[in-house]
């Protein structure tokens, strides 16, 4: 079975063909040894992305057929292919991608049952033909994207996520709840947001990925927390998937967190300078230092690199969201901080020699939610990544966090009170 279509309008059509196809594969009869219970999975062999004619085609050959969509993004510019979850196993980027008009190229799992492939282009392109053939004998599949240039404009007219509220923000469960209202009556609700994961790996240094590191530390604060008592704990992943900036404000705002926490461990590169210890920043519209700011700058790139459409979100997070964090969640986040370093040092620490800091980090921009994001530590110092690998370590920053979020909560009830006098 082949399906080709030609696209005109390459948005709405291609979401539409990956549907119909689908559709297609699971209507007819398949090999007795088809199992689609099992992750697809790409042959290195027969799959390449290279430059045809004036443009490119992606050309990847499947184990079996999978449902996906295609769409592009532009500032930058950027296809965007998801599809049904694909063992990456022996996928290499360098491999797959031939350089020319295809800059760069990412995958790995977007979110549950989901991967998804970035591919970076030189230029506009839009997507002129898309097809899936079936093999009906053995089941393999051969998806095939071609993209030729447009102009500037045709390409911004159509490019665009496919509208889809539920692909990037969570169920609208427990929406009722009080969000981000003052820890009084019931548990203190926490939200610990493990920085990266899925398709975003984070920072990398001597085999340790700061996904991985940053789920794990996540898990460890979790389960601290909990033994103490009193706490309702909400991870904004539990796996390694990727979670867009604005589903982790959302998650927060879903269960009415009081607290959200997120947790990093970057890497400086060479040229800007050394940095060691761990460091709480808050929200600011202008960053505190440089380094802060270049940390907020990666931090938010990988919504980009991730292939998240941002645009309109300066115009949401930027503006109201900001005045109204200034007025009142602002010194809350300010406090909850200070008193961060104060137990985390005296868990131990190392903290860093100016251990308070802020910056523009967009998921700290809940206006009703008291938000820290915690540097644990940097990677790309020794002494820190020896820490960051050693479970006792790990456990008395978990202690210390657990400490500052207790005397944290009894004052923010106390100044609660005290506001409604």
């Amino acid at each position: 079975m082949r399906v080709v279509v030609n696209l005109c309008r390459p948005v709405a059509l291609v979401v539409a063909f990956a549907v119909a196809v689908w559709g297609l594969l699971v209507s007819e009869p398949m090999a007795q040894t088809q199992d689609f219970t099992a992750l697809a999975r790409i042959d290195m062999r027969e799959s390449q992305i290279r430059d045809q004619r004036r443009g490119i085609v992606v050309d990847l050959a499947l184990s079996q057929g999978v449902p996906y969509r295609v769409f592009t993004l532009y500032d930058p510019a950027r296809l965007v292919m998801d599809f049904r979850e694909i063992d990456w196993a022996g996928v290499s980027a360098e491999a797959l991608l031939a350089k020319g008009r295809a800059r760069d190229v990412r995958f790995g799992v977007y979110r549950p049952g989901w991967s998804r492939m970035v591919i970076d282009l030189a230029g506009p392109m839009v997507v002129e033909q898309a097809g899936l053939r079936v093999d009906q004998e053995t089941g393999q599949a051969r998806l095939k994207v071609a993209l030729g240039p447009a102009s500037d404009e045709e390409f911004k007219r159509l490019s665009g996520a496919p509208i889809d509220p539920n692909w990037d923000l969570p169920d609208p469960t427990g929406v009722g709840r009080d969000a981000g209202a003052r820890f009084g009556q019931g548990p203190l609700i926490v939200v610990l947001d493990a920085g990266h994961g899925g398709i975003d790996p984070g920072a990398e240094r001597s085999g340790v990925v700061e996904k991985d590191l940053m789920l794990t530390f996540a898990r460890e604060i979790r389960e601290t927390l909990l033994r103490a008592g009193g706490v309702e704990v909400v991870m904004t992943r539990d796996e390694d998937v990727f979670v867009a900036l604005e589903r982790r404000i959302a998650i927060a705002h879903s269960v009415g967190a009081h607290v959200l926490i997120s947790l990093h461990a970057d890497v400086l590169a060479e040229g800007q300078g050394q940095a060691n210890g761990a460091i709480i920043h808050t929200l600011s519209e202008a960053a505190s230092d440089a380094a802060s700011e270049k940390l907020a700058e990666r931090h938010d790139r990988a919504d980009i690199l991730a292939g998240v459409d941002l645009r309109g979100a300066d115009d949401v997070v930027a503006g109201v969201l900001l005045d109204l964090a200034r007025q009142e969640t602002q010194p809350r986040s300010d406090r909850l901080a200070q008193n961060l370093v104060e137990a985390m040092r005296a868990a131990g620490g190392p903290m860093n020699n100016k251990p308070r800091r802020s910056g523009g980090f967009s998921v700290l921009k809940a206006a009703d939610i008291a938000s820290v994001l915690i540097e644990v530590g940097f990677m790309s110092s020794p002494r820190d990544l020896k820490n960051l690998r050693n479970p006792e370590w790990r456990a008395s920053m978990a202690d210390g966090i657990r400490d500052a979020l207790q005397i944290w909560a009894v004052e923010d009830a106390a100044l609660s009170d005290l506001v409604r006098q």
